[in-house]
């Protein structure tokens, strides 16, 4: 094994080089473990040989520059005690291998978002509570160049003529960063982790996300094709939701699913992955949502995923699903089932067509089937709030029908939002198409009385 270059000259090697050397001290501040393990890093980049650093596997690449790092230290005499030495190995093989200061978290099954509001400020989220950490990064630089590696990584860039970008990192993790000069106080950060496992429906139903009742439901509307939008705000568990009803699509249907940053988790083997692409430093080669709803058209495609409508895409989404694409899947961002139609409605006239709200109306009705309102509450927690069945017009308004329901009671002493998932009693036009499809439903499914309190 061998992934060292030729040793290079110590790029640090000029008489400005000094400002880096450290003190000999005892034990190091926080701003002086910055310094040498900056300095340190500095020397494995000049002898590291990137070119072959992915032949190697993991374990065996991280012994071997921990081996070469503790004898770097030694060179540098710094007198550290023990902990504070693997502190810093450790914290060398995630500067040259991961993502810096970010590599403990993205390690951490509980964290499910990360935000850097500058190079030393780091919040995480753990079970929807938001907390500061004492992980900092050295400077701006520092984090500039951990931004630029993340979207590099998936063939992004961002600088000051395209300050805002967003990627993903190789778990499926979604990442936004903007930087100065539209980040007014230093380059901003946030990652919104995914798990390693994909949830499924069991674990919703755990987790009171929704009740059996309301799975047993939404299994069937998949199997039934029928199309269905999940709206809810940021972080409410949209995607979430979206993944699971995507693995209740027949493994023989071929999937084609189209995003502007990758993050869905389909279990099914036949699945075509579409992806958008910004315009590059020459303002060319952009690819929108709305190109690759098009092109999917002619991909022969069973189902159709849009990732998230938010554009002119929403027109040609509505055409796939009256056009025989049905079972179609998508989310938007909206605070109910009503403020979602309405939003479709925007966009498509986003499109600059010139078509009467009317006909507009009866079109989105005809297409869409199935709303579905996911909500973040004040404890942290996501639920399906509320499930709803377009029925037509009804005049110029699109009629809904609630099938499911959750209703907040209040919050205990503990600071948990307590209440109830309750079926509405009415009995949804679709299970037509269940029946004539032979998919089986419980009897007792719409019963009102059956009340889950959580």
């Amino acid at each position: 094994m061998n992934f060292l270059g030729h040793r290079a000259e110590p790029r640090n090697n000029d008489p400005k080089s000094s400002q880096k050397t450290i003190d000999k001290k005892t034990f190091l501040q926080g701003s002086e473990f910055q310094n040498l393990k900056s300095l340190i890093h500095d020397k494995l980049l000049d002898i590291i040989d990137f070119s072959v650093i992915n032949t190697i596997d993991s374990k065996s690449l991280r012994e071997e520059i921990s081996k070469i790092s503790e004898e770097m230290i030694n060179e540098e005499k710094v007198l550290i005690n023990s902990q504070e030495k693997d502190s810093l190995l450790k914290a060398l093989q995630d500067e040259v291998l991961g993502y810096g200061p970010l590599e403990s978290f993205l390690k951490d099954t509980i964290t499910s978002d990360i935000l850097v509001n500058t190079h030393n400020r780091i919040y995480v989220e753990r079970f929807g509570k938001l907390e500061l950490t004492e992980a900092r990064f050295k400077d701006e630089n520092h984090l500039r160049k951990i931004i630029d590696k993340i979207v590099s990584g998936v063939g992004r860039r961002i600088d000051e003529s395209s300050p805002m970008v967003d990627a993903r990192l190789p778990d499926g993790s979604r990442v936004n960063a903007i930087i100065p000069p539209l980040a007014l106080d230093g380059s901003l950060l946030s990652i919104r982790r995914f798990a390693v496992d994909p949830l499924k429906l069991p674990d919703l139903i755990a987790s009171h996300s929704l009740t059996p009742e309301m799975g047993e439901l939404l299994q069937g509307i998949v199997q039934a094709r029928l199309n269905v939008m999940i709206c809810g705000g940021t972080g409410s568990g949209k995607t979430t939701l979206l993944n699971v009803l995507s693995g209740f699509i027949p493994a023989n249907e071929r999937i084609v699913t189209i995003e502007d940053s990758a993050e869905l988790q389909l279990q099914q083997s036949h699945v075509a992955r579409l992806e958008t692409r910004p315009p590059n430093i020459e303002g060319k080669g952009e690819v929108t949502q709305r190109d690759l709803v098009r092109n999917s058209l002619r991909m022969r495609p069973d189902r159709i995923i849009v990732g998230e409508v938010r554009g002119e895409e929403a027109f040609d989404m509505l055409q796939a699903m009256n056009t025989g694409h049905d079972g179609s899947l998508t989310t938007i961002h909206a605070n109910s089932a009503r403020d979602a139609l309405i939003r479709v409605e925007t966009m498509v006239a986003m499109t600059g067509f010139d078509i009467p709200s009317a006909f507009l109306r009866h079109y989105i009705s005809s297409a869409i089937d199935i709303i579905v309102h996911t909500s973040r509450l004040s404890d942290g927690s996501r639920k399906v709030i509320s499930l709803q069945e377009a029925t037509g017009m009804e005049g110029d308004i699109i009629s809904l029908q609630e099938i499911f329901r959750f209703k907040q009671a209040g919050i205990n002493a503990d600071g948990v939002v307590k209440g109830e998932f309750q079926a509405t009693g009415i009995r949804p036009k679709f299970i037509e198409r269940f029946q004539a499809q032979g998919i089986p439903i419980s009897a007792n499914l719409f019963d009102p009385t059956r009340i889950h309190a959580v």
